[in-house]
């Protein structure tokens, strides 16, 4: 367990959508300010603006990883595919860890449900969804990861 799974969950709490929780607590680390953050993480909030896809953490999760080590020659495939197995591996600890890296999933939400707007933050909210939980774990899944990926360097 990180320090930044325990920020980013409370970034959620805070009301901030799970991607940005996720992004916004590592910004620092990767260079970018917490309002480029939270911009570039909003469309990812409700996997993927409330369509109940990836879940908006895994994609948080994703997109620090984007930041710090994803090949900057478009043309080097090598370098793509060992960036890819980076995210395979991310998102498979993150399934093993929960069950699924889909977002409608891990709510327990039948396929074919209807996207769905932001919702007021109250604890009724709170009681239906593992989002909180969810969101710390992928950034404690990242937390591993960058530690790891900068062991190797």
């Amino acid at each position: 367990m990180s320090d930044k799974g325990e920020e980013a969950r409370n970034l959620f709490l805070q009301g901030h959508n799970c991607a940005q929780a996720v992004l916004c607590a590592f910004a620092e680390d990767l260079g970018i300010d917490n309002a480029m953050a939270r911009r570039m993480s909003a469309c990812f909030g409700g996997g993927l603006g409330g369509q109940r896809e990836v879940c908006g953490a895994v994609s948080g999760m994703c997109m620090a990883l984007s930041l710090k080590y994803a090949p900057e020659n478009p043309a080097d495939h090598a370098a793509k595919s060992d960036f890819y197995k980076l995210i395979q591996k991310a998102c498979g600890r993150f399934k093993e860890e929960n069950g699924s890296i889909i977002c409608r999933e891990l709510l327990g939400l039948p396929a074919g449900t209807p996207p769905s707007s932001p919702q007021p933050r109250t604890k009724e909210y709170y009681k239906r969804r593992p989002c909180p939980d969810k969101v710390k774990s992928a950034a404690d899944i990242l937390h591993s990861c960058l530690k790891e990926e900068d062991i190797k360097s």
